[in-house]
């Protein structure tokens, strides 16, 4: 029997086609798959307009001869207002409004998905994104040169994009338990650079037609896959009447506490749990201002990186604006790996905090090393660059998958599974100010000095290895706790 909060989803009109029992599997294989390519989608066409950064704002790159063949043409080339003095300052501010407005609307979206039917809520969110990356990139043939018209559709793009995550990471929750979670949602979340791959490749790819169309096609194909989500996806085992008693869907659920609950507890076990109760959640909020500096990292890396090493020389040699948004992709190659490990890390020694915080210290390292020697040569810059991704987006990865599913499925919470959207957009949502600050800051400080901006990302994975202080004491005391309580087991034994 389908539970109260399920009334309002509907079966996928294209499964209702199907008659007769479908075993779990391959419900979760579906779910997997429709949830990765909705939000490689999402990451794709987000990912456009850092690669279209340096189309529109052309600035001389001297010591080349491209460089010089560039100057003499800089006054010829480029999109107005963006080809000005201030370009890069304009182009920093149309990213702090897309995530700014990205952010405010992750925190109304996962209230909303608590509530609603999430496939409804998906599908609303990728046709309103591809319709409004779409008439960015309209731009182009319409000739618009207004900076408030590509900063108005950049924001209300921003608003659909914000619908996304709360709605993947509840559908996926929804469907597995905690066993293993790290390692599938480290696997699965390897959308996030999927789609910074494929967006940054067909849009550099693209950019030979003509910029509008880097912003055209991506959202084509994004619409395309919104009908797809729209008719297939199974948002929980109750839509798909499937009723399951054991298996890992129930693994999240303290069966000795269930006893605990009585007969008229029923209806609150499925009551969507309110913002300010989902923040006294215990860990909430110190993994949300960690995400906050995380992704403040991970996001200027996402927006800034190919323009940096456009007009970064490597081995003495300038990229052209196609080929460094080519090599950007190196960074998101290392952060699939970085999210697998550190969801594999994490589930081995049962602690998401240790694994972070770890991975964040290591990352300050890794970022002073690529900004030191990165230039050196075209090997150097891939292998750092690669490991750069790797501890940078291995905590955010975890963060905003496995780590917002437990705590949305929390022990406090009795059993209430209407949490997961709330919980994970109040985490995202908050790991999404930070994202809007640092590429904002990187549009001014970057005018001065690309090594403030890297000084600037050091202090922010440090702030966010710090934030995690009292979990990681929490965590490694339990460890101790745990140990030596087999240590005296075992002494016993021999005895």
């Amino acid at each position: 029997m389908a539970q109260p909060h399920e009334t309002t989803s509907r079966k996928p009109p294209g499964l209702r086609l199907f008659r007769g029992a479908k075993a779990l599997r391959n419900y979760q294989t579906l779910v997997l798959v429709l949830t990765f390519l909705a939000y490689t989608c999402f990451h794709m066409t987000r990912k456009i307009t850092s690669i279209v950064k340096s189309e529109l704002d052309p600035q001389t790159r001297v010591g080349s001869a491209w460089g010089r063949l560039h100057t003499r043409n800089t006054l010829n080339v480029g999109w107005y207002p963006f080809n000005t003095s201030d370009g890069s300052a304009l182009l920093g501010e149309i990213d702090v409004a897309f995530l700014a407005v990205y952010s405010l609307g992750m925190f109304f979206a996962g209230h909303l998905g608590d509530r609603m039917d999430l496939r409804i809520v998906l599908t609303i969110g990728m046709i309103g994104t591809a319709i409004f990356t779409a008439l960015f990139g309209a731009g182009y043939w319409l000739n618009i040169h207004s900076f408030y018209y590509f900063l108005v559709f950049q924001m209300i793009s921003g608003l659909f994009q914000s619908s996304g995550w709360p709605s993947v990471v509840a559908v996926v929750g929804n469907w597995f338990g905690k066993s293993k979670r790290g390692l599938i949602m480290g696997i699965w979340n390897a959308h996030t650079s999927i789609g910074n791959i494929s967006g940054s490749l067909l849009a550099a790819a693209l950019l030979k037609y003509g910029w509008g169309w880097s912003f055209a096609i991506p959202s084509f194909i994004m619409a395309l896959v919104g009908l797809v989500v729209f008719f297939f996806l199974p948002v929980s085992p109750e839509v798909m009447e499937i009723d399951i008693d054991d298996g890992e869907i129930n693994s999240d659920k303290d069966t000795a506490k269930e006893p605990l609950l009585e007969p008229g507890q029923e209806e609150v076990k499925h009551k969507a749990i309110g913002f300010l109760e989902a923040w006294r959640i215990p860990g909430v909020a110190p993994f949300a201002l960690c995400l906050f500096f995380s992704k403040l990292v991970a996001y200027t890396f996402l927006y800034w990186l190919p323009f940096y090493i456009s007009h970064t020389p490597i081995g003495n040699e300038y990229l052209s604006d196609a080929m460094a948004g080519s090599l950007s992709t190196i960074f998101d190659v290392g952060g699939v790996l970085g999210g697998v490990l550190a969801g594999h890390i994490s589930d081995r020694l049962n602690a998401r905090a240790i694994t972070a915080a770890s991975f964040m210290y290591c990352a300050i390292p890794a970022l002073f090393l690529y900004r030191t020697y990165g230039s050196m040569s075209m090997t150097w810059n891939i292998c750092l660059m690669f490991i750069t991704g790797m501890f940078v987006n291995g905590p955010y990865a975890l963060i905003t998958t496995a780590v917002s599913a437990d705590l949305g499925t929390h022990s406090s919470l009795n059993g209430n599974s209407r949490a997961l959207a709330t919980v994970t957009a109040i985490i995202d949502g908050t790991g999404s100010v930070g994202a809007a600050i640092g590429p904002l800051l990187t549009g001014y400080i970057s005018t001065e000095s690309w090594s403030a901006v890297f000084t600037m990302l050091m202090a922010a994975a440090l702030l966010a290895g710090l934030l995690l202080t009292h979990l990681v004491c929490a965590e490694l005391k339990g460890k101790l706790s745990s140990s030596v309580s087999k240590c005296v087991a075992t002494c016993s034994d021999e005895v």
